[in-house]
């Protein structure tokens, strides 16, 4: 008896989605699909706007991770304008990247995947959340909030407030930094990396005693993205070359981003509205890449900060090519965490991170320009086109969670056939397919949100209607 099972929304994630589990006639999962139903549009409503206001626009994409297309956006338009920025500006804008890395993966870790594993996938749905973290840990749960607070606080610093910022403008940024702010920032970073050195511990702890599982729970092979520096190899974040490599972990290819469409190609599903970009030469799906921490460690040689890169060393010892299991992106994630403190650190040890040389003049218009950064959810692309006057005639954004738009849903189609039984079914199984989403950390569209309460009813009903089973989270 063919039945369907659905689990809207998708939750703990920034945005909206929706998991659609089709069950055969022997009762067992057959095909399981991640829906992303959103349309938001930007692309298109950009059409026709002056180049220079999309880094005013482009945060709105996101809530969670504004700063990323801010700074994408101003990278696109220092192409347009054909300037490099001053090294202050660059150094600056860095900085405030750092701190949107710092808050994004410091919320996702302690608020969004914590309480998976602190409390474990069957638990309660009342406990298993942030608030059930603060119960049981409060002194966790407040060095959490420190952390993101802290992130926060230097986008507000740098930039001048905390979300949806106004900061980089074609050619540089509009605010230098004081050396109070300077010694401001720089007093609680050693507080700081201490508190993401502790979540490390924990997620690695719980890595280690859940091997079986880790092992598989979305174990797969792939391609991977990330930006690292064209002279070391080493992971980069702000700036740098795309690298790509394949299954085995040998080298693709290696390119300036401004180049992306000579790589990548997208491909269209009729159950999502999210595209699934592919390594062009490869074709689809053979082309099929993962991007976001275990891309960006994956495709890294190194990392240029000390602490980051003891773990990184321990983390890339964990397999002879790349580390495959989607639960090792939690890991990863705390990696860079570590990384974005200490390179936070270099930055505002930097002498010129307060001059005020910090914007570059143009007269000129190039009529195209493509910004690339790696967003904490992964690899980035801005690509504007204009006419003579600065007008947008064609706007194409690769958004960050759109490179693992395919192996989310591989991963929900692993988990749903290796975890859900849909004779027996329980909210822990269904939990188990959210968090194969949750391990990638997708941002769907996240500056919507339903307002109050999002409760799930999963019911399982026959071709006529009857119903086979159910389950309901409040």
């Amino acid at each position: 008896m063919a039945q369907k099972i659905t689990i809207e929304p998708v939750t703990r994630i920034e945005g909206h989605a929706r998991v659609t589990i089709h069950v055969n006639d022997a009762g067992q999962v057959e095909r399981a699909y991640f829906h992303v139903d959103q349309f938001r549009g930007f692309e298109k409503f950009c059409e026709g706007r002056m180049f220079f206001e999309m880094p005013v626009i482009t945060p709105r994409i996101c809530g969670i991770c504004p700063v990323s297309h801010h700074l994408a956006s101003a990278k696109a338009c220092d192409m347009l304008v054909g300037v490099e920025p001053p090294r202050p500006a660059a150094l600056l804008r860095e900085l405030m990247h750092m701190g949107q890395y710092i808050q994004s993966h410091s919320m996702h870790f302690f608020h969004l995947a914590g309480p998976d594993l602190v409390f474990g996938f069957d638990a309660d749905p009342a406990i298993r959340n942030v608030v059930g973290i603060i119960e049981a840990n409060p002194e966790l749960a407040l060095k959490a909030v420190k952390l993101r607070k802290y992130g926060q606080e230097i986008i507000r610093i740098v930039g001048g407030r905390r979300i949806h910022p106004r900061f980089a403008v074609p050619g540089g940024v509009n605010k230098a930094l004081t050396k109070q702010e300077r010694d401001e920032l720089l007093a609680p970073i050693d507080e700081m990396i201490g508190y993401m050195q502790e979540g490390l511990a924990l997620a690695k702890q719980w890595l280690e005693a859940n091997q079986e599982l880790v092992q598989r729970f979305a174990n797969f092979k792939s391609g991977y993205m990330g930006l690292v520096n064209p002279e070391t190899g080493d992971l980069e974040l702000y700036d740098g070359m795309v690298r790509v490599i394949d299954r085995e972990g040998k080298l693709l290819a290696q390119f300036d981003g401004r180049h992306y469409l000579d790589y990548i190609a997208e491909h269209v599903e009729d159950w999502s509205y999210l595209k699934f970009p592919y390594y062009k030469k490869l074709g689809w799906p053979g082309g099929v890449y993962r991007v976001a921490p275990l891309g960006r460690l994956n495709v890294s040689d190194g990392i240029s900060t000390p602490l980051a890169n003891e773990e990184f060393k321990k983390f890339k010892a964990l397999a002879e090519g790349p580390v495959e299991p989607s639960l090792y992106m939690h890991y990863a994630r705390l990696i860079e965490d570590i990384y974005a403190a200490e390179r936070a650190r270099e930055l505002l040890e930097d002498p010129d991170i307060t001059s005020t040389d910090i914007i570059t003049e143009s007269n000129i218009i190039t009529g195209e320009g493509v910004g690339v950064i790696e967003a904490p959810r992964g690899t980035l692309f801005h690509h504007y086109q204009t006419d003579e006057n600065g007008q947008l005639t064609k706007v194409n954004l690769i958004v960050a969670t759109g490179n693992n738009n395919w192996a989310m849903s591989h991963s929900v189609d692993m988990v749903a056939k290796d975890f859900v039984d849909p004779k027996n079914l329980t909210e822990g199984m269904l939990n188990r397919v959210e968090a194969a989403i949750r391990a990638y950390d997708p941002c769907l569209s996240c500056s919507t949100h339903a307002i109050g309460q999002m409760p799930l009813i999963i019911e399982v009903r026959g071709p006529d209607g009857e119903l086979i089973n159910y389950v309901k989270r409040d």
